[in-house]
């Protein structure tokens, strides 16, 4: 199996019944208490399209870090699909977000922002991490979304 397939087998198993204000509290709630534990660096965000729902930036974070969620995010937003994914897949044929058409100073196709998928809905927000390398930013967002899952 690839690391594309398992990534999207992993994500597959990540579909909310549902999602709201109160979800996006809890799940950033479950990010915080991960990153604190394990004392990681990070700035956390959790929106929809057009909206924040939650955002924290932890101690040692950085405003660097912000810029990377937001360009995640809007990646992730875009193609519905992990920022991560994108990136490989990018990677896979040897092009960029630019050559799609995004501007990447607005979009990033680096691991770390995860679409949020409500059963019979789709994706309907995106739950982003950045200050770790891009696969642990990933790894962080799926530890914290499978905590919602039932």
């Amino acid at each position: 199996m690839s690391e594309i397939s398992a990534l999207e087998a992993e994500l597959s198993k990540l579909i909310l019944p549902a999602f709201t204000e109160e979800t996006a509290l809890e799940l950033g709630e479950v990010l915080v208490s991960i990153a604190r534990d394990e004392r990681l660096a990070v700035v956390i965000d959790i929106r929809t399209p057009d909206r924040t729902l939650f955002h924290a930036a932890l101690p040692g974070s950085t405003p660097m870090n912000d810029l990377w969620a937001r360009r995640k995010s809007a990646a992730a937003l875009m193609f519905h699909e992990a920022s991560l994914i994108i990136g490989l897949r990018n990677a896979q044929k040897d092009r960029d977000l630019a050559y799609q058409g995004l501007d990447p100073m607005q979009h990033a196709d680096h691991g770390g922002a995860v679409p949020i998928r409500v059963a019979g809905a789709g994706v309907v927000a995106v739950a982003t991490v950045s200050g770790l390398p891009s696969r642990d930013d990933h790894d962080l967002v799926v530890r914290a979304l499978a905590k919602l899952v039932p």
